[in-house]
């Protein structure tokens, strides 16, 4: 028993200065330091689609198909019901809100915005203008 241990101690050394005799290993930071500050990813530019965009199957929550860079959501704020509110939704000529925002948990329908679909980013995410990270061939609804 005490032999194995120790051999098992001697493999977990001999691991260690192999591993540091290497050199360094890349990892997902590229050759960065871990000490230094990782660089700032590249802003990318969101895209602006009018009229929006297709919904890719039934249930899918529309995706934001303008700039939302300058929208605030807090706890105290927020700018998406500057557009899509009830009441200002048609001379925003933008989509309401649907129904169930308005909806709490209980079924019970508000005249606000309900806390559980305040957040809309959530949900709705911008797109971006890029190259897709892998080859898709998925075709939604016509």
């Amino acid at each position: 028993m005490k032999k194995t241990i120790k051999n098992l101690m001697i493999a977990c050394v001999a691991l260690i200065f192999t591993g540091t005799a290497i050199g360094a290993v890349d990892s997902l930071r590229g050759s960065q330091a871990i000490p230094e500050m990782s660089k700032e990813p590249a802003k990318m530019q969101q895209m602006v689609v009018k009229g929006g965009v297709d919904r890719s199957y039934k249930q899918q929550p529309p995706v934001i198909p303008h700039d939302i860079e300058k929208d605030k959501i807090d706890l105290k704020v927020n700018t998406c019901m500057n557009c899509h509110s009830e009441k200002t939704f048609k001379a925003k000529k933008a989509p309401k809100a649907g129904d169930s925002h308005y909806e709490d948990r209980d079924g019970k329908m508000l005249e606000t915005l309900s806390a559980r679909r305040y957040f809309c980013n959530q949900c709705h995410a911008p797109q971006a203008n890029v190259a897709p990270l892998v080859e898709n061939s998925f075709e939604g609804l016509k």
